[in-house]
């Protein structure tokens, strides 16, 4: 049985420049002992190709695949019914992983039993080569989660167990763009939360990406944000929170995206 088992999606990375760097991070990880499972989420180009053909020369790679794009959550879910480890780590493809990220997170677990998430700092690039390392609560509390979530997705593992006991990632609508924050409030109901102060995981940051952002998107996180403030007990302050999405989108993007990275570098450290 492998150490970790570590999960990904990938959807039209065709021309993703990174690609075959982001795997290599994995596949090239100080701790050996590992499975990489990654679904391709009904890519329509070149991606389950590339993919296959990168994961031809290691057998610790397997490659799933959906027939029609089904979201984030559906591929991961999938990953994490072939997964064999007691652990199970995220990875997101447009991403690295710095070397020693699961060798040290695993001996952190092992260390710490009570603890069932564990993520680490982050690196985050914002295309345009400038570097900002963004930290996380070492230990999390449920207030942590009002703001935003305290866990850079990507970098986090898992107990399955405790997984698997929440009910994993959930499969709907108001969960598009949030099945992260509604897994982590899930976890921390029944587990304690960590994460590790060095920045194992290097983040892209792409702009257009939030530009594209439909509205619609913030109105479901604000219902995801509702549940599960009131799972954690942050009501009835937990409402003033709840809607920071939809304050958020309405304010234009030239005044946001200064405002955003001033936020970062306030919580992080500029370089």
């Amino acid at each position: 049985m492998p150490r970790v088992s570590v999960i990904s999606a990938a959807y039209n990375m065709e021309h993703e420049r990174d690609l075959v760097r982001s795997f290599k991070s994995i596949t090239e990880q100080s701790l050996y002992d590992i499975e990489f499972i990654i679904c391709d989420d009904g890519s329509r180009d070149n991606t389950f190709s590339i993919l296959a053909e990168l994961a031809s020369s290691d057998p610790r790679v397997r490659i799933l695949r959906n027939q029609h794009n089904l979201g984030l959550a559906a591929s991961l879910t999938l990953c994490a019914r072939h997964a064999r480890s007691e652990l199970i780590a995220r990875h997101d493809l447009d991403d690295f992983s710095h070397r020693d990220r699961l060798a040290y997170q695993c001996d952190f677990l092992d260390k710490n039993p009570e603890v069932g998430l564990v993520g680490t700092a982050a690196q985050i690039h914002d295309g345009r080569s400038a570097v900002m390392i963004r930290y996380f609560p070492q230990r999390v509390e449920k207030e942590d989660f009002l703001f935003s979530s305290p866990f850079m997705h990507g970098s986090v593992v898992m107990r399955r167990e405790v997984f698997l006991s929440v009910g994993g990632y959930r499969v709907e609508k108001i969960t598009r763009r949030a099945e992260d924050y509604d897994l982590f409030m899930r976890m921390s109901i029944v587990c304690e939360c960590a994460n590790l102060s060095d920045p194992l995981y290097t983040y892209r940051e792409c702009e257009e990406a939030l530009k594209r952002r439909k509205y619609r998107y913030r109105i479901d996180e604000a219902k995801v944000r509702m549940r599960g403030f009131s799972k954690l007990g942050l009501m009835p302050i937990g409402i003033l929170y709840a809607v920071k999405p939809l304050v958020v989108g309405l304010i234009p993007r030239k005044i946001l995206t200064p405002l955003r990275r001033k936020y970062q570098r306030r919580n992080g450290r500029g370089s």
